[in-house]
Order: structure tokens, then sequence, then C-alpha cells
């Protein structure tokens, strides 16, 4: 009876490492977005936004769009923070920059209007790395290309 008892024993102890083993072989390894990285992102955006004495606010989104980090730069209007938000998540959810979205519309393409969670307006970028969006990051507060650009330098960081 002792020998069938360490038998069973050992079989399963057997089933339950081939089932942990096959089901981690199921899980992807991804890269995610953290504070540090979101920070070094606003930071860098920042930056392009007070070289430029524009006032925005900052949102950076993770890969799920997830509010990770948020600034609001002294005086800029409260709308904007919303705004931001948005063409984060915007960016994040299509896993292609906001511009993408207002240049098909201003060329007509008014369906775009229609997608849930598209922003047709420039300020949205996702971040890449790796050739994987791991975020987001939004812009608002100043002019649509103002807003872009800022953005752009904010992504830029990330492989820096």
């Amino acid at each position: 009876m002792s020998t069938l008892r360490g038998f069973l024993v050992g079989l399963s102890i057997l089933a339950v490492s081939l089932a942990a083993a096959d089901a981690s072989a199921q899980l992807a390894d991804k890269k995610a977005l953290t504070l540090e990285a979101a920070k070094k992102v606003a930071s860098a955006a920042e930056a392009e936004a007070r070289k430029n004495n524009w006032r925005v606010v900052i949102a950076v989104v993770d890969d799920g769009g997830h509010l990770v980090y948020l600034q609001r730069i002294d005086e800029t209007q409260t709308g904007s923070i919303r705004i931001a938000v948005q063409k984060a998540r915007s960016a994040v959810a299509f896993k292609r920059p906001t511009k993408v979205w207002e240049d098909a519309v201003a060329g007509g393409r008014m369906a775009i209007l229609g997608l849930d969670g598209a922003v047709p307006i420039e300020g949205g970028v996702p971040l890449v790395v790796d050739g994987k969006v791991v975020g987001a990051i939004g812009v608002s507060g100043v002019t649509a290309a103002q807003d872009g650009q800022t953005a752009r330098a904010g992504a830029d960081a990330l492989g820096k």
C-alpha cells in the first residue's frame, strides 16, 4: 500500500509540474511601462513645452489605456486634462498617433468620427519598445500641431 501511495504522489507531482510548464509556455513575456519610464517620457515632453513657453497637460497611459502619470503645467486650462488622457488612450488603443485620425477626417473620411475611442486631434503618440506598444502619451493645451510636437518629444525620450 505504501509503495502505491508513493507512486501516486510521484505521479501527482509529475502531472502538476507538466501542467505548470504547459501553462507558462502559453504566456507571453512582455515589456511593461513603469512609473519611472512614464515620468521620463513626461519630463521630456515638459521640457519641450517649457522651451516653447507652452502650457500643457501631459498624460501617460499603459498598454491597456490606464493612466500611469499625469501632470499639468501651472495655469493650463483644466479642460485639457481629459483631452490629454483621451488622446493617449486613442493612441494606445489603435497603436497609431492621433494625427492619423486628424488627417483622415481632414481628408473627408468622416466615418472615423464613429470609431469608439478614436480622437481625431493631433497630440497622442504610442510609446514603442522593441517594436511593441507599451503605452502612449497624450498632450493637450496648445494647438494640435504643438501638442503633437510635445508628445513626440516625450515619446522619443523612452528609447534614450
